[in-house]
């Protein structure tokens, strides 16, 4: 599966750069990875989701503050077919936060260089965090390039459980490619590889999105696959850029 997904992303990087989108590609390019919202922009995102048994509904908003930083938050409400009393409810609130360190057009190299940063509260095992966090903050390093049919990005994020007996930390490498192709479709590959200072925690997971596009608005479909525990998740999402 991995040699078939580093051969395919080889491809689609090779000849990724062809394809541009008329008009304003970036913009109101929301699934990008390195997409910044503009000063007094308001992104919406609302997803649905399936997998592991569990039905999750999310919103989530982000504003930019300045043309460097955005701020942002999500709710998500579950429904758990298995683990009735455990999983169902409203759960997985976050707060976060993305400041643009380095400008694309500030080196030569064109490499852009964002911060992240957030906390989440009620966390739970469909977000991929053990069950017993009952909060967790996060940071990371974020760098990569945009060019007219193909973004490319690599990320370093770090989080930590703080529990006086269960207490953990895990880093998660993420490497992205995100392609413009034509007539307003996209579409985003990603791999993330987890390392948790508790083994037993450590994953791997692949994840795919075709988006179509519409003005400000984009609508995607997503699927995502976990190696360890050999799951699934399938998802929808719209987009509404203000």
């Amino acid at each position: 599966m991995k040699k078939l997904f580093y051969g395919f992303l080889g491809t689609m990087i090779a000849c990724g750069s062809a394809y541009s989108m008329e008009g304003e590609w970036l913009p109101a390019d929301t699934s990008d990875p390195l997409y910044m919202l503009e000063q007094e922009h308001l992104l919406s995102t609302t997803d649905l989701e399936y997998g592991n048994d569990i039905l999750r509904l999310g919103q989530a908003f982000s504003y930019g503050l300045n043309n460097r930083l955005n701020a942002g938050a999500n709710i998500h409400y579950q429904f758990d077919f298995v683990h009735h009393r455990k999983e169902r409810g409203f759960s997985s609130i976050e707060l976060n936060g993305v400041y643009r360190a380095g400008l694309a057009e500030d080196n030569s190299a064109n490499i852009s260089t964002d911060v992240l940063f957030g906390a989440r509260f009620a966390g739970n095992r469909h977000v991929r965090e053990p069950d017993f966090a009952k909060s967790s903050y996060f940071a990371g390093l974020r760098v990569g390039r945009q060019w007219a049919g193909v973004s490319l990005s690599g990320t370093v994020k770090s989080t930590w459980i703080f529990d006086d007996v269960r207490g953990m930390s895990f880093l998660d490498f993420t490497p992205e490619a995100y392609f413009r192709m034509v007539e307003g479709w996209r579409l985003g590959i990603g791999f993330t590889a987890r390392v948790a200072t508790n083994p037993n925690f450590d994953r791997e997971w692949l994840k795919f999105k075709l988006i179509k596009q519409f003005g400000r608005t984009q609508y995607g479909a997503s699927y995502a696959y976990e190696y360890e525990k050999e799951d699934s998740t399938v998802g929808v999402y719209v987009n509404i850029l203000f």
